[in-house]
């Protein structure tokens, strides 16, 4: 039997066999054998090296899958919210990347262990794509597709599954957007797909639709606590940050314990939440989007501060170092004199810190004083994204300063942790 492109096949060799998925070659890549193991890396393979390459499964092309979405009266329901991520993609088998899983029915086909809990009574695609292509358009679509959801009776709460780099903002964007939460929240992802034998995506969905089903009336990013298969966090949607770029347990809270430990089975509180209840979500969605993220560096200059003013910018985030601090009247480069001159101008300057853990405090230090005194609002230990992203959602309801101020400040959907611990 000839073996072509996806076929599931061994690779005979004088002293050994390799099992996977035959993959296109590369024109450039003349006399070498593709080949996915099944723990999901590549490798490739001197054609005149191999003595047989045996077929063990062909490849059908356009194979129907067959309709699992069943219903089961004993189950609570949940509604599903699909956006692409690595969580919501399948090899290629052409070229050994992954491609989208489009097919809802597809997606549960992959993923059976999730309808052991649940039904999933509802499937909403508002959009497939990597989470790095998004920005606060995509954010509102996902809460107006919540608000409705939410608001169903039906359905105990939302699953959405979402690709893992800008998750944490996603994850602060609901936060604000989603008024008055009466139900779970519930985003989650995986770092290796679904055909990778290390695949993170199974106990996050397990793990997930618990949570869905639960008390807790918060958007929260559930996902590994760990690199093993055993238990999952539920994380406040404003107090979590992607903090490893490839490990299953790449989310960590940041300044705040979780709020809860689940595995397959069982959910365990472990921190104070917002409890469900039968409130009717309101949307917020106002958004202004001329808002920036920068981070401090040593030697930088000040300047930068005038490409914001030029381009029409209403606000900006800075990551300062240490409890809050940027160059000074001792520097150079100082930055004092342009913080009070683009604040004059109209640009709303806030502060987060780089140290990621901690808070900031400008009182300790005179350079900290001396930032402060030129009206820069220093946001204690919310996450420089949560800032980000809180600041466009503020000042997309009020422009002056001092409303700005004070809304900026205020501990709206648990941003702020007053009882953190030094």
């Amino acid at each position: 039997m000839t073996a072509e492109v996806g076929d599931y096949v061994e690779l005979h060799f004088s002293l050994k066999i390799y099992e996977g998925v035959l993959l296109e070659v590369p024109k450039s890549e003349k006399g070498i054998v593709l080949l996915k193991l099944d723990n999901g890396y590549n490798i490739g393979f001197n054609k005149k090296d191999i003595l047989e390459i045996k077929v063990k499964r062909k490849f059908k092309k356009g194979e129907k899958v067959e309709e699992i979405i069943k219903k089961d009266s004993a189950k609570p329901n949940v509604a599903m919210i699909i956006t692409g991520g690595t969580i919501a993609s399948k090899l290629d088998a052409k070229t050994g990347g992954v491609s989208w899983l489009t097919d809802t029915n597809d997606f549960l086909k992959f993923y059976p262990e999730l309808l052991k809990k649940v039904n999933i009574s509802k499937i909403e695609v508002p959009f497939m794509k990597g989470s790095e292509d998004m920005d606060y358009k995509d954010w509102i679509k996902i809460a107006k597709t919540c608000e409705k959801l939410l608001n169903d009776d039906n359905l105990k709460g939302i699953i959405i599954t979402h690709g893992t780099d800008t998750l944490h903002f996603t994850a602060s964007a609901l936060s604000f957007m989603l008024r008055d939460l009466n139900k779970p929240v519930v985003l989650t992802y995986s770092q290796r797909s679904i055909d990778r034998g290390s695949s993170d995506a199974n106990l996050n969905l397990q793990c997930s639709a618990l949570t869905a089903i639960s008390d807790i009336a918060e958007v929260v990013l559930v996902g590994h606590a760990t690199t093993n298969d055993d238990y999952c966090y539920a994380l406040r949607g404003t107090k979590v940050r992607k903090l490893h770029a490839s490990r299953r347990d790449a989310f960590k809270p940041v300044n705040e314990k979780p709020i809860a430990k689940i595995d397959s089975e069982k959910i365990i509180i472990l921190n104070e939440h917002k409890i469900r209840n039968k409130a009717k979500v309101k949307l917020d969605t106002k958004f202004e989007e001329k808002v920036a993220l920068l981070k401090f560096y040593p030697g930088q200059s000040a300047d930068i501060l005038d490409y914001y003013l030029k381009n029409k910018f209403k606000g900006i985030v800075i990551e300062m170092t240490g409890l809050g601090h940027v160059a000074t009247s001792s520097s150079r480069n100082s930055w004092i004199k342009k913080l009070k001159e683009v604040q004059e101008k109209g640009l709303i300057v806030c502060a987060a810190a780089q140290t990621i853990n901690g808070k900031l405090d400008p009182l300790v230090y005179s350079n900290g004083r001396e930032i402060m005194e030129t009206g820069v609002i220093f946001l204690k230990d919310m996450l420089s994204e949560t800032a980000f992203v809180k600041l466009g959602w503020v000042l997309g309801h009020v422009t002056k300063k001092e409303e700005v101020k004070k809304l900026m400040l205020e501990n709206i959907s648990g941003e702020f942790n007053e009882r953190l611990e030094e």
